[in-house]
């Protein structure tokens, strides 16, 4: 199944437990329903990240990250409140509109070298953001509030996604969801990184131009994984916007684009599962940090600095050593 060892399923099927059984069940007893929120936080954190580490696959540094999850968060709002869609159809619209705008976006761009490409990327959350403030479409400064939580799905009578509004707390159930989307990210990344396209993304990602010269279409697969990659993007910034209820042109930052990058670098550029450790590591990390008060960035920065110094295979490294284990 997708390539996996025994091994690996059995990795697999503890993890699915932890999260889907265990995680429940610890917040139950420990009555922590806030962590709820913290978690859901860090899966679609892990599903934005996943995109901008297949960028790294096939060597373009991508910086612009937050930009294609404020598109979808727009997108799914603008669907859901103006135009009376139902939060799922949304949810894939949101993906297919980010994917067609970095579809634009990249090809005149990566056609440069991939120093222009990251350049290009830094700026373009704020592009996103000025656009959303500038458009009527988006209100402005006020941006779109009062998103009406996900409605139910049923097929012929049958219940299959309850009415999230009729919930007392939804807290659990918007977990549940984006450990489902999550999941669902990371065994399409780990399939599409061990199919034809992923070992020709490998061989550019060596040379291109040996690559180039054995028949690959650079500039067509490029654009490609750029696309697969804003899509992810896309959903991540829909879920996020469905639990707040609203989105703002400052929902999502150049801040926000970097940290994307550097869950990448943490967990481990050789790694498919990489950035979801290293935004697990980071988010809470970042909160640990929190009590030492002015001087959290000083000693954050040189974490990062002995990590990336230390273990440039990041923090998966200590597990499967040099040679990796995609």
């Amino acid at each position: 199944m997708f390539g996996f060892s025994a091994k690996q399923l059995i990795g697999v099927a503890i993890f699915l437990f932890a999260i889907f059984v265990g995680v429940p069940l610890i917040i139950g007893v420990t009555g922590r329903w806030d962590f709820y929120f913290t978690l859901t936080s860090v899966a679609l954190l892990a599903i934005a990240s996943a995109g901008v580490w297949l960028t790294f696959y096939i060597g373009r540094i991508n910086i612009g990250q937050g930009a294609f999850a404020l598109i979808g968060a727009y997108v799914s709002a603008i669907l859901v409140v103006k135009a009376g869609w139902s939060f799922w159809l949304s949810l894939p619209a949101a993906g297919v509109f980010a994917a067609l705008v970095a579809v634009l976006i990249g090809l005149p761009i990566l056609r440069l070298r991939g120093v222009y490409f990251a350049m290009i990327t830094l700026v373009l959350t704020q592009v996103v953001t000025l656009t959303a403030l500038a458009l009527p479409i988006t209100n402005g400064a006020k941006g779109i509030s009062s998103i009406p939580l996900p409605s139910g799905v049923s097929l012929f009578g049958i219940p299959l996604i309850p009415d999230f509004g009729a919930m007392e707390n939804t807290k659990l159930a918007f977990y549940y969801t984006a450990c489902i989307l999550m999941i669902v990210t990371y065994a399409a990344l780990y399939r599409l990184v061990n199919s034809r396209l992923g070992h020709l993304c490998r061989s550019m990602q060596q040379n291109e131009e040996l690559a180039s010269s054995i028949g690959v279409n650079i500039a067509h697969i490029r654009i490609v994984i750029f696309a697969i990659s804003s899509f992810f993007g896309g959903i991540g910034g829909a879920m996020f916007g469905s639990i707040a209820q609203s989105v703002y042109p400052s929902s999502f930052q150049v801040a926000d684009s970097v940290n994307f990058m550097l869950n990448c670098f943490l967990g481990g550029l050789g790694y498919v599962f990489g950035p979801m450790l290293g935004t697990l590591v980071l988010y809470f990390g970042w909160d640990l940090l929190f009590e030492l008060g002015k001087y959290q960035m000083l000693v954050y920065s040189i974490i990062l600095i002995a990590v990336i110094r230390f273990l440039p295979n990041g923090l998966l490294s200590l597990r499967f050593g040099k040679g990796g284990d995609k």
